[in-house]
Formats: C-alpha cells, sequence, structure tokens
C-alpha cells in the first residue's frame, strides 16, 4: 500500500513537471513590463522632439513678423508689442500641442522668450544660459539673462525661446532630463529654438 502511495506520489510529479499548463502566461507577463516600458519611452521620446519642432515653428513665425515689421516695439504704432503681448501670441502659435497656462504670459514658468537687439551677428549668443541648482548638483535655465529689447528697421535681432518639457515615464527621464529647477525632484528636458536675422528696412 506504501508503494503504491509512493509511487502514486512520483507519477503526479512527473505529470506536474512535465505539464506546460500556464506557462505562456508566465512568458507574456515576465516580457510585458520592459515591453510597455519601451513602448512608452518611445512614445513619450517621439511627443518631446515633437514639441521641440513645434516651438522651433513658433519661432520662424515670430521672427517673420518682427523682421517684416508686422510686430514692433516702442514706436508707438498699433503693431507694438509688450513682452506680455508678445509671449501671448507666441503661445497662440504652440496651442496645437503646448497648453499655456492663464498666468504663463505674464508670468514666464515653463516659457521664457528671450528677443534682443545685437550690434552684428557675431556678439549673437550660441551658448544656453545656465546656472547651478540643488547645491550644485544639477542645472537650470539662468532666466535673468533673458531680455526684450527687439530693434527697429534694419536692426539686427535675436529670437530664443526655451520650454521646460515634463517628462512623465521615469525610464526616459535620465536620457532626455537636462535641466532641473531647483527643489525640484525630477529634471525636465528644456527645448530651445533660436532665429537670428535682420530686420527689413520697413517705414
Amino acid at each position: 500500500m506504501a508503494k503504491t502511495r509512493k509511487a502514486d506520489r512520483v507519477t503526479r510529479l512527473r505529470r506536474l513537471l512535465r505539464s506546460s499548463e500556464g506557462a505562456t502566461a508566465i512568458e507574456f507577463a515576465i516580457l510585458a513590463i520592459p515591453f510597455m516600458m519601451i513602448v512608452f519611452a518611445t512614445f513619450e521620446t517621439f511627443i518631446a522632439f515633437t514639441g521641440e519642432q513645434l516651438v522651433s515653428n513658433a519661432v520662424d513665425t515670430m521672427a517673420r513678423r518682427v523682421r517684416t515689421g508686422q510686430i514692433t516695439f516702442g514706436l508707438g504704432r498699433t503693431t507694438d508689442m509688450k513682452e506680455v503681448d508678445f509671449r501671448t501670441e507666441f503661445c497662440k502659435q504652440i496651442s496645437v500641442m503646448i497648453t499655456c497656462s492663464n498666468t504663463e504670459a505674464a508670468v514666464a514658468d515653463k516659457l521664457w522668450i528671450d528677443l534682443e537687439q545685437v550690434t552684428n551677428f557675431a556678439d549673437i549668443p550660441t551658448a544656453v544660459p545656465l546656472k547651478l541648482t540643488n547645491g550644485g548638483k544639477n542645472k537650470d535655465l539662468d532666466t535673468s539673462q533673458i531680455k526684450y529689447t527687439p530693434g527697429g528697421a534694419g536692426k539686427i535681432n535675436m529670437l530664443r525661446a526655451y520650454y521646460r518639457w515634463p517628462i512623465t515615464t521615469d525610464l526616459v527621464r535620465p536620457y532626455i532630463s537636462n535641466i532641473q529647477s531647483e527643489g525640484a525632484t525630477k529634471g525636465q528636458f528644456l527645448i530651445v529654438a533660436t532665429s537670428a536675422f535682420q530686420n527689413e528696412n520697413y517705414p
């Protein structure tokens, strides 16, 4: 009797070891997590770079309007735009995908616009103004160097837009995050777009 029970146990154990039921589900569970992480990271990277292209197109559009005199500054014309007005118009250009907050035009948080006159093209800065944050561990945009001093007809101007793009997926964050605000726990992707031009000699 004991031998029969022992033989039954051995038989059941062999059947269990040979059984493949549920193996597919287990394999899927093991592979699904890294697969979905890669999918989400790819999707977020694509969206971030699409946003970068959108900001770049907005810079080109606004630069063309400044260059042709459709937007002026301090000339006493209906085309004059103060900094808040310019930022509001810029927000409209990127509203297809990026929504500025109700206070973004007046108080910059994510979107920063640097529009300034320069003496010649050689004076145009090539580096992004950055400062150290969080005890020197990270870098962030140095907003103290951002100006709104556009020149008039025939003047050389530089228009540069900065946008702090929030990153959702932690998997991709270490690879595209390049700034981190003071006191923040997560980094952001700084989008930068620049246009340098000489205004037309509009009347």
